[in-house]
């Protein structure tokens, strides 16, 4: 799973972390685990001298082709589109059977000037080639910032997202160095490669066959073997390999199931999206287990995912 068009919720400002114009900072302490969750114009004068030499063709001989350059100069009719377009186009290198480190480390570039200071995720971020887990048709998009469909009516979340979502993770109160971490929604399988890269232990759960299966496809030339996909219901989270130092959730309900909660080893952090009532959108919770066991949780930005759904499906949402 991914989170959705999240344009929505983008700060206007680009800055680091999103929206946080309109998050509401708070802090609950709870006891037991899961209790809550110019322009100058002149006339001319005379006749224009000409700037540059000209070349007259001899008799017979034919005009030279114009080149490329100058037969968008010769189309002043064309449509302003069909110009952005083409401007676009050529400002992005291909990625199939390219080098796309290149464009993997002006993503990174531009997330660290929006405000990621979390070197190491950065630098797996730079190593994760993200074109591999979107169709073929959408790899010139993958480095930009942008959530992309992955079929099935979920999305790859946008890079700034899974930057994010991750540098809050680690900064825990036991550190940034993970044993394991549970996933919540595989969708294509970027997220979780990239958590491999940061941790000894992995397990992504899914509950779409379909989604499960292409992030099977997609992760298996990366050969990861500490990392686990799991087909079943996310929101019972995955007791056989808990507890768990970070839990990260790629879709958002109206509340935080307790399983995850009570997954969660003390040291530990959780983040997700949750639905807030007051704001009618979805805000980052942050839950920390502190070493006494008891429960910390805070609101951050307001953030847009796909729903959390229930159960497991062979086929799509139902």
């Amino acid at each position: 799973m991914g989170d959705g068009d999240e344009d929505a919720s983008r700060p206007r400002s680009g800055r680091w972390p999103l929206r946080l114009d309109r998050a509401r900072p708070s802090e609950r302490r709870l006891v037991e685990p899961g209790t809550d969750s110019a322009i100058r114009h002149e006339r001319l004068q005379g006749t224009p001298s000409v700037a540059f030499p000209v070349r007259r063709a001899g008799a017979g001989e034919p005009p030279p082709a114009p080149t490329l350059a100058q037969a968008r100069m010769l189309r002043p009719q064309r449509p302003l589109s069909d110009a952005a377009r083409e401007t676009l186009q050529a400002s992005r290198a291909p990625v199939a059977g390219g080098d796309s480190a290149p464009l993997r480390q002006h993503m990174v570039e531009r997330l660290r000037q929006a405000g990621c200071r979390d070197e190491a995720v950065l630098a797996v971020m730079a190593q994760v080639p993200r074109h591999r887990f979107v169709d073929a048709a959408l790899q010139v998009q993958a480095y930009e910032d942008t959530s992309l469909p992955i079929g099935l009516g979920q999305t790859i979340s946008k890079p700034s997202v899974v930057a994010r979502m991750i540098e809050l993770m680690r900064a825990r109160a036991g550190g940034p160095g993970l044993r394991r971490v549970l996933e919540i929604g595989s969708g294509c399988g970027y997220q979780a490669a990239v958590l491999a890269g940061l941790a000894e232990r992995v397990v992504s759960v899914e509950r779409l066959r379909g989604l499960h299966e292409r992030a099977a496809a997609n992760l298996a030339p990366l050969a990861l073997a500490h990392l686990q996909l799991v087909f079943g219901d996310g929101r019972l989270g995955h007791a056989p390999a808990a507890p768990f130092d970070g839990i990260i959730a790629a879709a958002g309900g109206h509340d935080l199931p307790p399983a995850w909660i009570e997954q969660l080893a003390r040291g530990g952090r959780l983040v997700a999206p949750v639905h807030d009532a007051v704001l009618k959108s979805q805000v980052l919770i942050v839950v920390d287990r502190l070493a006494d066991g008891s429960i910390v949780q805070r609101v951050h930005e307001p953030v847009r995912f796909v729903p959390l759904e229930s159960g497991i499906s062979e086929f799509g949402h139902s």
